[in-house]
């Protein structure tokens, strides 16, 4: 007996192991839940897909600083009747008279001044792919926060989950000492019944937040690209806050890596190059030309003449100039409308300016406060969790009612719940601020 009892023992011990190397294989950091967003989210691949867009719009093979080539090439075939009638001679008549001819040329073009329209057009382009890439890190950080978010909702709801597993437990435990009273007389059957009401109450809470746990992680999953079903998994519940100077550090260079900022600022110098290439369109354009050809001709006899077929081919070479002295005006409006943007850009930073400074404020005294309350929340934890304790205590001695217990069993499992809900919270208002400073993608989370 003894054997089988250690082999049983031992059995239970590898079982327990591999279940605990299997739960710690299926936990999902944060770093691997980014890094699969990273790779898998749809918003960030199409939006990395417009940086590809932006940046082959801002190569060389679409700045127009490169001639254009075309080759083009043409065949002919006249079949026709002719009579001929000379004032003095006999009437003749052809029929079925052939001609044809063959040509074939390669045309050479390059605008050797446009104005400076394409030098502007061109560093335009190179504003639009850096933009573009702005807009691409915006994707990501919302993307994070929402990743995030539904993270340390998962963190939140796991953690409510063993707290209300250990009130239940503690529930079924009072049952079962109702019971026990009720059948050895010390107590009525209305104990019982409380005790029971109690573990129904717990039970569906606990069925109601696991239900919750479920629907959270088929959301992360939706974000990951991952299999909707796929929900085998847990999460970190390690929370970690940046140092307060770290904070203020980011905090004093907000303005320079605010992600809107920069983009308003990549807008501005897009506006003022519209301008300069609405101005070129006052200037004239020059521009080369070549080409070499190549034609065939065979021409069918006449009554006059005989019948000839003649091959030429040679290059060619000019030189053409295009000035718009007077358009209508169409140039004119399109400056003063290119300068009207450039003057609402320039509003429109000084509004994203004041309006990044008001959020930063607000987002820093919502962190300081959630951060506060987390702190009270710990507090308020170990005053309860004492008060439990005690009364636990005082209710197996019979010291107090089963009501008291289970007022102390709420307030406990209250504080608990509320501390998960204020650490995540301020941990959220941490991300919120980062991103606003513009960090969020160059911190430890």
């Amino acid at each position: 007996m003894k054997i089988i009892s250690s082999c049983i023992f031992l059995l239970i011990t590898v079982c327990s192991l591999q279940m605990t190397a299997q739960v710690q294989d299926s936990v999902l950091t944060k770093e691997e839940v980014i890094s699969r967003a990273l790779m898998n989210n749809y918003g960030i691949k199409i939006a990395n897909n417009q940086v590809e867009i932006a940046e082959n719009n801002q190569s060389i093979l679409n700045s127009g600083y490169l001639p254009s080539l075309a080759g083009v090439a043409g065949a002919n075939y006249d079949l026709n009747n002719r009579i001929t009638e000379p004032e003095n001679g006999e009437v003749l008549e052809q029929r079925g008279i052939e001609n044809n001819s063959y040509n074939a040329a390669v045309n050479v073009n390059y605008t050797l001044f446009d104005g400076l329209g394409r030098f502007y057009n061109f560093k335009s382009l190179k504003e639009q792919y850096n933009l573009s890439q702005l807009e691409a890190r915006e994707t990501i950080e919302n993307t994070m926060l929402q990743l995030l978010s539904i993270y340390y909702e998962i963190a939140r709801l796991t953690e409510n989950i063993q707290v209300l597993e250990e009130t239940l437990e503690v529930s079924k435990e009072r049952e079962l000492r109702a019971e026990y009273q009720f059948d050895y007389g010390q107590s009525n059957n209305l104990a019982v019944l409380n005790a029971r009401v109690d573990v129904n109450n717990d039970s569906v809470i606990l069925i109601d937040t696991r239900q919750q746990l479920a629907n959270s992680k088929r959301d992360l999953n939706v974000l990951l690209n991952r299999e909707i079903s796929a929900i085998d998994f847990a999460v970190d519940t390690t929370v970690n806050f940046l140092p307060e100077l770290q904070v203020e550090s980011f905090l004093s260079t907000a303005e320079a890596n605010n992600v809107s900022l920069l983009q308003i600022e990549r807008n501005i110098t897009i506006s003022e190059y519209d301008i300069k290439i609405s101005r070129s369109r006052y200037l004239p354009s020059i521009g080369l030309n070549g080409s070499y050809g190549w034609n065939q001709n065979r021409s069918a006899a006449t009554a006059f003449f005989p019948g000839s077929t003649t091959i030429t081919d040679g290059l060619s070479a000019g030189v053409s100039l295009n000035w718009d002295i007077f358009d209508g005006g169409q140039t004119a409006v399109q400056v003063q409308n290119a300068k009207i943007n450039y003057t609402n850009q320039e509003l429109l930073r000084e509004q994203i300016a004041l309006e990044v400074k008001r959020d930063i404020a607000n987002a820093l005294n919502n962190f300081e406060n959630k951060f506060y309350i987390y702190r009270i929340q710990e507090q308020n934890v170990s005053t309860n969790l004492d008060n439990f304790e005690r009364s636990r205590e005082e209710f197996s001695l019979g010291q107090i009612t089963s009501i008291e217990f289970r007022q102390a069993q709420i307030n406990l499992l209250n504080a608990r719940t509320s501390l998960h809900l204020a650490k995540y919270d301020a941990k959220l208002a941490e991300l919120q601020l980062l991103q606003l400073a513009g960090q969020l993608l160059n911190v430890e989370l």
